[in-house]
């Protein structure tokens, strides 16, 4: 009994030699502050200016200050530490000096020499005070804070050898030692921890399997990276700047077997190595973009695809218009690099038809669904609208084929199928036309034009049918068309009849309202029917006016102020006041004359 009293009291005394250990979620608090301040839009410098204002509160908290005037740093050592804050600066010192690198990686055109520099000294910054983190926590923070405080110091280091580009065998082992600590405390801990540490583990799968991948042990190719650069996170950030750097080599080796554009038949010779390159990105995004997987992606990722496309296609057509203003006078050069400026315009407007469509798509799925409370639906002028743009693209795509002189059978066939296209695009258009008519309560002009867009429905039918190459999908919305124009025709037809029925019976009630007292109907305002659970702002989706409070307010009546006559005035009888005037004095001569 007195031996364990014994070591109680020595580990009492060495608990206070030594301080109480600590406790810090590293990964959860990390991030949370990231999420909340810029990192979940890939916005470091916003995170970056967080990090500086959060370790000058802890300074200033703490009053772990560095002098006034002449600046002199503090250093924190294991006997500092005798708070959890003091563990905060290290951490937080470390994201502020890997923040400013990811922030200098995010340029525009990439870092040039200098900024490279810097940026490689930033990431150095973040190593060293995650090292120190590390050393820190083993000493005064607790098993669990440890091992988190090694993954992060892991992941730093592995960081910096990513981004050297150099030393991959390196890189590889601390990614591989920061994910097997994530795997183990993704086993235990809150529900809320073990989700964050796998999705840790998730973040570094793909550094890992590069880092295989270029020292040779794995035998991933490189086009399949890109299945790997699908991700989110700011883990990721590194890693798909280098993967967009290989996958640019790659096209560029690509690129130089690339040496004709193949459009309806036609085959446009390309000698600009720039003009490959782009056309060979944008055909890459094309491929992904209708591929089967494609299709399960949300509508917000496709058009960020779309956006890609578009880029491309622009940076091609600018090399390519660069090439025709210094071609001189080679009239054969010349007569090739119009017709694939012709081509790549061509192909752009048919991406551009694409991507309005799947915006219609969008809206249509928005339209149904009216009666959802909470969302917000889609109008249909919007789709009329919507329907402009496709009328006017497939318009302007059917006038660019059309123009040539010489036109080749498959060219005539193309802007067929987009004047075909665009008859059944004026149908749509008129379609919603009509129901935005209808909603304002125009009978009358609404079923004329639901009429008028079933003729345009059977007319682009028919001619459809006469075509050998009719697509399914457009002959299944043309009858779908027909048969919501002959129902919707019928419902206001029977709609403005029953409304003209009710003509007679709203004008007798209307007569029997009259009153020659000038009643008004008395509007009942929220303000003066608290105790009462009536609405003040009218159905959903209406456009009534909502009663809170009557505004301006109406005007009240003042009292005057009362009228004071002063009639006393002429009946006082004022004092003489001669005797207390004071008198002129006259001379000799005023004497005699007065």
């Amino acid at each position: 009994m007195s031996k364990s009293n014994g070591l109680s009291a020595m580990d009492v005394d060495e608990e206070k030699q030594i301080g109480p250990k600590f406790q810090i979620n590293v990964l959860q608090l990390l991030k949370s502050a990231q999420m909340q301040h810029g990192l979940r839009h890939s916005d470091y410098a916003r995170y970056r200016k967080y990090c500086t204002a959060r370790l000058r509160r802890l300074y200033k908290s703490l009053k772990f200050l560095h002098g006034r005037g002449k600046f002199t740093r503090r250093s924190i050592t294991e006997a500092t530490v005798i708070d959890v804050r003091y563990l905060h600066i290290v951490l937080y010192m470390a994201e502020r000096a890997w923040s400013h690198a990811m922030e200098k990686r995010q340029l525009p055109d990439g870092p040039n020499g200098k900024q490279r520099i810097y940026l490689l000294g930033r990431l150095r910054k973040a190593v060293k005070w995650a090292t120190l983190f590390t050393q820190l926590c083993s000493v005064r923070g607790d098993s669990r804070t440890s091992l988190e405080a090694e993954a992060y110091a892991s992941y730093m280091k592995g960081t910096l050898m990513f981004e050297q580009d150099k030393n991959w065998q390196t890189a590889l082992v601390n990614f591989k030692n920061a994910r097997a600590v994530y795997e183990e405390l993704g086993k235990y801990g809150t529900v809320e921890n073990q989700v964050l540490c796998r999705e840790r583990v998730d973040e570094l799968e793909p550094s890992i399997r590069y880092c295989l991948h270029k020292v040779g042990e794995s035998k991933l190719q490189t086009s399949e990276l890109l299945d790997i650069g699908k991700m989110e996170g700011p883990a990721l950030d590194l890693f798909q700047t280098k993967l967009e750097a290989v996958m640019e080599e790659a096209r560029q080796q690509q690129a130089a077997t690339m040496t004709e554009f193949n459009w309806l038949g036609r085959r446009f010779p390309i000698s600009n190595a720039k003009t490959r390159v782009s056309i060979l990105k944008a055909q890459e995004l094309e491929k992904e973009l209708h591929s089967p997987a494609a299709d399960s992606l949300p509508s917000e990722k496709r058009l960020a695809m779309f956006d890609k496309i578009f880029s491309a296609y622009h940076d091609a057509r600018s090399c390519i218009r660069n090439d025709l203003a210094t071609a001189g006078n080679a009239e054969n050069v010349k007569d090739d690099l119009t017709g694939l400026d012709k081509a790549v315009s061509a192909v752009l407007g048919q991406r551009t038809i694409e991507r309005n469509q799947l915006l219609v798509t969008v809206a249509k799925s928005k339209f149904r669904k009216q009666n959802d409370k909470g969302e917000k639906v889609t109008k249909p002028e919007e789709l009329v609208r919507l329907y402009d743009l496709l009328i006017q693209n497939t318009t302007d795509l059917s006038d660019l084929v059309s123009s040539a002189r010489d036109r080749s059978p498959e060219e005539v066939a193309f802007a067929e199928e987009y004047i075909l296209k665009g008859s059944a695009f004026r149908a749509e258009r008129c379609f919603y036309l009509a129901k935005s008519y209808s909603l304002v309560g125009k009978r009358t002009e609404a079923y004329a034009l639901f009429c008028h867009t079933r003729s345009l429905a059977d007319a682009a039918l028919q001619t459809l049918s006469k075509t050998n190459n009719s697509e399914k999908a457009l002959v299944e919305e043309l009858k779908a068309l027909i048969e919501n124009c002959r129902s919707s025709s019928c419902i206001e037809h029977a709609t403005g009849i029953m409304e003209e029925e009710k003509i007679p019976e709203r004008l007798s009630k209307g007569v029997s309202s009259i009153s020659l007292n000038g009643d008004k109907k008395v509007e009942k305002f929220l303000i003066d029917t608290l105790d009462d659970y009536a609405s003040a702002l009218g159905e959903p989706g209406s456009k009534t006016v909502p009663r809170i409070e009557k505004f301006p307010p109406a005007f009240q009546s003042v009292a005057c102020s009362p009228i004071v006559l002063d009639i006393a005035y002429n009946s006082i009888e004022f004092p003489s006041l001669e005797n207390r005037m004071k008198k002129e004095k006259k001379g000799l001569l005023s004497r005699f004359w007065g």
